[in-house]
């Protein structure tokens, strides 16, 4: 397992940039909140589906096909 902790310097004609990473905690996952972008577009907005219990963003651009008094 290679360390998930580096720092790395680089410079471009005077200018030194130096950027550190490291790998911090994951922490638990949310409860209760099941994603599936499976089929996501451009434009398209995640909302919940009571069907499958999940909240999914669906191949619908919905930007487009939201218009004032329209139904959401």
């Amino acid at each position: 397992m290679s360390d998930p902790n580096q720092v790395v310097v680089s410079q471009v004609s005077d200018v030194t940039t130096v950027e550190i990473t490291t790998q911090g905690p994951q922490g638990p996952a949310a409860a209760g909140f099941v994603f599936n972008g499976d089929s996501k577009v451009n434009g398209s907005i995640p909302v919940y589906n009571s069907s499958n219990e999940r909240f999914e963003a669906t191949a619908t651009n919905t930007v487009l096909t939201l218009v004032n008094g329209g139904n959401f």
